[in-house]
């Protein structure tokens, strides 16, 4: 009875769209920022007012997993302060035996109206568009280290390869993760990403 008691606690912590279930992965996630929240000093406060909205499993190679927890937009300021801090990436990714935690805003793309009639009751706003979520989805996916510049390279056979500048100054702490960051990236949005650190 204490165990259920406990994890529907737990469960509060995390708020699908539409009132639908947690997956078993979801439950895990929502669970272990609970326990942090509960027995860590540092991350009580900042925890007590945070949520997440979903959690899925991306297979980055050699038997490895990331874990992209998708937490709602507003929200998406108060977990980069903590992830900046390392805190929180950290404490989870010891619960979650090491894989690799990723945070990202769970962002709604909203399709184009067609010529034939308004589809929304206004118009639409660009953060809603494809192009726009497919760039705020690489901000959150490389946070803390920034996006300095991008370019499309077409190749002969009419496939584009996205390529991303990340500052140089974060070389030391992020080419370690450029692989995985490819990975996800490719699974979220499709696309394909290669990442350099060009001199400046």
């Amino acid at each position: 009875m204490l165990f259920r008691s406990v994890m529907f606690t737990a469960l509060s912590k995390i708020r699908k769209a539409k009132n639908a279930q947690p997956d078993e992965l979801e439950e895990r996630v929502a669970q272990a920022i609970y326990e942090l929240q509960m027995n860590s000093e540092k991350l009580k406060a900042p925890l007590a007012e945070c949520h997440v909205s979903a959690a899925k499993e991306v297979d980055i190679g050699d038997g490895k997993q990331a874990i992209v927890i998708f937490v709602p937009v507003p929200l998406l300021a108060a977990f980069q302060k903590l992830v900046k801090e390392r805190s929180l990436i950290e404490e989870l990714e010891k619960k979650f035996s090491g894989n690799s935690i990723i945070i990202i805003a769970e962002r709604r793309i909203l399709r184009k109206e067609t010529r034939s009639g308004r589809q929304h009751p206004q118009q639409r706003p660009r953060s809603r568009t494809l192009v726009a979520v497919h760039e705020s989805i690489l901000d959150d996916l490389v946070f803390p280290t920034e996006v300095v510049g991008k370019r499309t390279r077409v190749r002969s056979d009419g496939s584009k390869l996205l390529k991303v500048h990340l500052n140089k100054d974060s070389e030391a702490k992020a080419i370690e993760k450029v692989d995985m960051y490819t990975k996800v990236y490719k699974n979220l949005t499709g696309k394909e990403i290669a990442f350099e650190f060009p001199s400046r």
